[in-house]
């Protein structure tokens, strides 16, 4: 008989013990950096309105991630590869599979790093339209964006968006420790974009994202939401038409237009897509 809460608290004990440490270095680092190259004035991120909410999504996405994450490799092992057997997909997809899994551990990651954006710059597009908006907006709701906002998503965002491409990858072949090699570039560099800080890297803009290039997408759509939507290298923007960065100006507003009845809470948020679904008028 399956153990299923148990496992999941030692999940949930396991990314506390992970997740806490990284959090201290990032608040200490950010903290500094903000203090001599702040984008907008105003109140430190530990004195932020909805900080609470925050640091619980900044807890709840890396436990929510590793579960469904697993999930859907189980899932896909069994319907693409016909494995079912717990031990024997953990060994299949342990060092990567295929074609894929010969390459160099470096080179593997440096092209999941590369496809992963390519994926997730379209996806981004999507759920910046039609019935996918409404679980998107959650990341766009703060109206204090800093670096602790990064973590914001709902989880059906999660699950289509960065969730469902590392699967993808996983399931082509690359090897899950290319994945954890990519780790801590991607927490770093994914607080960093949302950081409260006025750099632009100048003329290397076009080659990694910055807080300047990432805040202008949190702005409303006629100012900038609607451009920047690569996560990593602003050149899929500029290749499709969709980077903004005016010379001589900052972003100063964000948020989302229904912002006054918006909920600020971690549960109220988690509700929201379905709630403006129920309410919505019939098409």
């Amino acid at each position: 008989m399956s153990n299923l809460p148990m496992e999941i608290v030692e999940m949930l004990g396991q990314t506390i013990a992970k997740v806490v440490p990284v959090t201290i270095v990032l608040a200490l680092v950010f903290t500094a950096l903000t203090h001599f190259w702040a984008c907008n004035p105003g109140k430190p991120w530990w004195r932020k309105r909805e900080i609470v909410t925050d640091i619980c999504y900044w807890f709840f996405v890396p436990l929510f991630a590793r579960v469904f994450r697993i999930g859907l490799l189980v899932m896909g092992a069994s319907f693409f590869f016909n494995l079912h057997d717990a031990d024997e997909v953990a060994a299949f997809f342990d060092n990567g599979h295929g074609p894929l899994s010969t390459l160099p551990l470096v080179l593997q990651a440096i092209l999941a790093l590369v496809a992963a954006d390519f994926m997730l710059y379209w996806l981004h597009r999507m759920f910046h339209g039609g019935g996918f908006w409404k679980y998107h907006a959650i990341h766009h709701s703060s109206e204090e964006v800093d670096w602790i906002s990064a973590a914001r998503f709902h989880p059906v965002n999660l699950v289509l968006g960065t969730i469902g491409v590392d699967v993808v990858l996983i399931l082509a072949g690359i090897s899950p420790e290319a994945m954890v090699l990519l780790a801590p570039f991607n927490i770093f560099h994914s607080a960093f974009v949302h950081a409260n800080m006025n750099w632009t890297f100048g003329p290397f803009r076009y080659v990694l994202a910055t807080p300047v290039f990432h805040r202008w997408h949190h702005t409303s759509p006629e100012e900038g939401g609607n451009k920047n939507f690569a996560g990593t290298f602003p050149v899929w923007d500029v290749l499709f038409g969709t980077w903004y960065m005016p010379e001589g100006r900052m972003p100063e507003n964000y948020g989302v237009d229904d912002q006054a009845t918006f909920p600020h809470e971690i549960a109220g948020q988690m509700a929201y897509p379905f709630r403006r679904q129920a309410s919505a008028p019939p098409a």
